[in-house]
């Protein structure tokens, strides 16, 4: 197994719920009622597939790898930029919970809010994904020692096997397919 191949997928897959989020929140600029539990399940395929699955094995695996065999052109690749960025998107994601408990309660104008947060998550996961692709995985899959590369590899498999007996990539998968049939007419 391609430990990348696989991440480069899942990317397919957050990108496609990118689409599914712009769309909902074009929903709200057009009138339509904001449907509260389909943004927290959208914040949810964030904090759990996107965030928990997907970037966690970046962290882990290669970024981790890249850190410790890249020297300093790969540390600052990974702290000064990628992790950065995981960062940005889990604030975003934080203030997009924070104003869906505001509409709950009956602030209306926390719809400003809820847009601003996802579609600035939209934004930036769109450029991290293909920065990502294009160049951090590339470098990564270059520089590194085959022996490093393979070890990420294993790891990655591992934590798929895992993942898989959970049902992880099955249930998020099913939620995108669900939510692009509702919000992607």
């Amino acid at each position: 197994m391609n430990g990348i191949e696989v991440m480069v997928q899942e990317h397919e897959l957050i990108s496609r719920m990118l689409k599914v989020m712009r769309s909902a929140c074009s929903g709200i600029l057009k009138g339509e009622k904001v449907c509260v539990a389909d943004f927290y399940e959208m914040a949810d395929f964030v904090k759990y597939y996107a965030d928990g699955h997907h970037h966690n094995k970046e962290e882990k695996f290669l970024f981790k790898a890249m850190e410790e065999h890249l020297g300093e052109l790969g540390q600052k690749l990974i702290r000064m930029g990628m992790l950065v960025e995981h960062d940005l998107g889990r604030l975003y994601m934080s203030g997009l919970r924070e104003a869906l408990e505001r509409f709950e309660a009956g602030d209306e104008e926390s719809k400003l809010d809820i847009i601003a947060n996802m579609i600035s998550y939209t934004h930036l996961l769109e450029r991290h994904i293909q920065k990502e692709n294009q160049v951090v995985f590339t470098f990564g899959e270059k520089q590194l020692a085959k022996e490093v590369l393979e070890e990420v590899h294993e790891k990655i498999k591992h934590y798929e096997e895992e993942a898989s007996a959970e049902g992880i990539q099955q249930k998020y998968e099913t939620m995108v397919v669900a939510y692009e049939n509702k919000y992607l007419k």
